[in-house]
């Protein structure tokens, strides 16, 4: 007993300090894409054809990056032969609405807080089953992290129930199979209303490398209404937590979006 008191002592405080003060990501952490449409070249593609979920499109005002769809996988970085496409530190990547998710240059935070009504039910509280519909276990690995000591997910007042009927929404997972589709709806209509849906990683919100496949079925909005999306192939556990938080009302926005993110730029050469 007096060894695994010691051990404990020696080890200290394991919980991250997050949100007091910012993550502490490793300098290979990749971010979301970075395009600087100046260095691109009149005509090249090269980045869109090398996107396996077709994520990136050239437009005419310049190339555009659907964070819902991007496995954060560096191939349209290494394919670029003007070095326009770069990955920086970013991880507040949760955004409220699909369509948040596409930008130009640079992601940009986004304000994620449930209205008043939602706030005053859920924002101290929040009972989620989490759903795995036919996910490859990386987005439910680190869902399951932010259980650990590090991060210990139950002080913010969140926490993951067996049962639909003792929850309050759904954290889904996965590109939603077919043979998942009907679980999926079934377990959403135990669901007791007022109720709330949280899409994690690139499957849950867009199919990600299953997208456009007969099996799958591109994301849980194909089921259920979404009403917040954490981009990632994984998201990092930081990224999930301060989706779950911001859309609580626990951080102050302001605060939130002015946070300085340390680390450095990622780059793939």
């Amino acid at each position: 007993m007096l060894k695994l008191l010691l051990a404990r002592y020696h080890q200290g405080h394991r919980t991250t300090a997050w949100p007091k003060v910012a993550p502490v990501l490793s300098d290979r952490f990749r971010g979301p894409p970075v395009l600087d449409a100046s260095k691109c070249g009149e005509g090249c593609s090269a980045c869109v054809e090398a996107c396996p979920t077709q994520a990136i499109a050239m437009e005419a005002a310049g190339p555009t990056v659907d964070l819902g769809r991007c496995l954060f996988c560096t191939d349209c970085a290494d394919a670029c032969p003007s070095g326009a496409v770069t990955h920086d530190a970013e991880y507040r990547l949760a955004s409220r609405t699909r369509d948040e998710l596409l930008y130009r240059e640079h992601f940009q935070p986004r304000a994620l807080a449930l209205d008043q009504a939602m706030k005053k039910l859920f924002g101290r509280s929040l009972k989620l089953r989490q759903v795995s519909a036919g996910g490859c276990n990386g987005c439910e690995s680190d869902v399951n992290v932010l259980n650990t000591i590090a991060f210990d997910l139950g002080r913010f007042g969140v926490q993951f129930v067996a049962s639909p009927r003792h929850a309050d929404g759904l954290l889904i997972t996965g590109p939603v199979t077919q043979n998942m589709k009907a679980a999926l709806e079934k377990t959403w209509a135990a669901v007791p209303a007022p109720k709330l849906v949280i899409a994690v990683g690139a499957c849950a919100i867009s199919g990600g490398p299953y997208v456009g496949h007969p099996e799958a079925c591109d994301g849980a909005a194909s089921a259920v209404p979404v009403d917040l999306y954490i981009p990632g192939c994984p998201p990092h556990p930081f990224t999930i937590l301060d989706g779950l938080l911001g859309f609580l009302g626990q951080l102050d926005a302001g605060q939130r979006l002015s946070m300085q993110v340390p680390g450095i730029p990622f780059h793939s050469r």
